[in-house]
């Protein structure tokens, strides 16, 4: 099975980042895994944070001369602004005196939850390891599973489709995404030129006001053949584990398969993907749908559609202009505690939601065809693929 697990705080050395269950056999470019984690780290509204960090993998086992070797792979994501909290943060006890403590919670962080959890008398510990730092390590992840993914044709990308009231309006094809991923400069990572000057004026108010904003990004996974996935287990079906892959995201609070939200809305004749069969199709199957309404899935498998999950992100819950909170220490009332933070992610939210899909269709692919190197498990891939075709 393929699974994967990160440690670290946001202010400490370095994050890590461990993944095992990969074939043997992949070819894993450095440039492909820190080009991901630049992605993460651009977008238009990011605060002071991403101008001190320039996210890198460092690789210490499981990748050989250029490939996978089926042992697990492990890397570090060095903190270069650990050298500011060496002695605020450090492993042993340290001087106190020097203990940076967050005095009042943040509503809509995990601050007060966390402390109450864990008998701390300050948010400070919840904090590091609540924090959204913590997705550059899944993103390292996630390029590895990508990498895998493309050896058999699968590519996953992202898209935003809102940042605060305003909208894409409108479904965006592959290539789009494709080509708005693949640019070497990303402002709102919205396939439309215009929609994107109206998501930058949201990120501007919110930058004028103190405040921050909140959005919908929505990732697509390309090119997956049908059947991956399964209806007779609860815990085995594709839509469920991406929307708690989706979700388990700092500060995604809804997951959308397909138009989960306009089906709810609707009548049954006019979301469900009528179906049609064409002798000469090229594709997986000589069926087809006439739109993709179910995102891709239908009863927890893949049908050979393009795979849409949406993520709805919250705005970021540090604000310059804090709400009101409560001291930890004298239990009054006081403004919440301010770290230094964003004021738009969505973008960014995205390339690590793009990270935690490809993990799991890459776990669901491996879980289906097995395979102890890349060579094994591409010809299984393949003859199952025959085998539709011929269905």
């Amino acid at each position: 099975m393929l699974r994967f697990s990160t440690a670290g705080e946001s202010h400490g050395e370095s994050l890590v980042a461990l993944v095992s269950g990969l074939p043997a056999g992949i070819p894993v470019a450095q440039e492909f895994v820190d080009r991901e984690l630049w992605r993460r780290q651009q977008g238009y509204g990011r605060g002071g944070r991403m101008r001190i960090e320039r996210d890198s993998a460092h690789i210490l086992s499981g990748i050989r001369h250029g490939k996978t070797i089926g042992s697990p792979v492990a890397m570090t994501l060095a903190n270069n602004d650990w050298k500011n909290w060496t002695e605020i943060l450090p492993v042993e006890a340290g001087d106190a005196e020097k203990h940076k403590a967050v005095a009042s919670p943040r509503p809509g962080h995990a601050d007060l939850a966390g402390a109450l959890k864990y008998d701390f008398k300050d948010a400070r510990y919840v904090l590091e390891r609540a924090s959204a730092r913590e997705s550059a390590a899944r993103v390292a992840c996630g390029a590895l599973a990508k990498l895998l993914l493309r050896e058999l044709g699968i590519e996953v990308g992202s898209h935003v489709i809102r940042v605060g009231k305003a909208e894409l309006g409108r479904d965006a094809k592959w290539e789009e995404i494709a080509a708005a991923n693949a640019k070497e400069e990303v402002f709102l990572n919205c396939v439309d030129a215009e929609a994107e000057a109206r998501m930058k004026a949201e990120v501007d108010v919110a930058l004028r006001t103190g405040d921050t904003v909140g959005g919908v990004f929505e990732v697509v996974v390309h090119g997956l053949a049908p059947g991956v996935g399964t209806h007779v287990n609860w815990d085995e079906r594709m839509d469920g584990l991406l929307a708690q892959a989706v979700m388990s995201l700092q500060a995604v609070k809804a997951v959308e398969l397909g138009r989960g939200v306009t089906a709810a809305e609707s009548m049954g004749s006019t979301v469900h993907d009528a179906i049609a069969y064409e002798g000469q199709a090229e594709g997986f199957t000589k069926f087809s749908r006439e739109k993709n309404n179910a995102g891709g899935i239908e009863g927890g498998i893949s049908n050979g559609e393009d795979v849409v999950v949406r993520g709805y992100l919250k705005p970021i819950s540090t604000l310059r202009r804090p709400l009101g909170s409560v001291s930890f220490e004298t239990r009054e009332a006081t403004k919440a505690a301010y770290e230094r933070s964003d004021v738009c992610v969505v973008p960014a939210a995205g390339v690590a939601a793009e990270a935690m899909v490809a993990l799991t269709i890459a776990r669901l692919v491996i879980d289906k065809f097995g395979g102890d190197s890349l060579r094994e498990l591409k010809r299984n891939y393949d003859g199952y693929c025959e085998q539709i075709r011929n269905f």
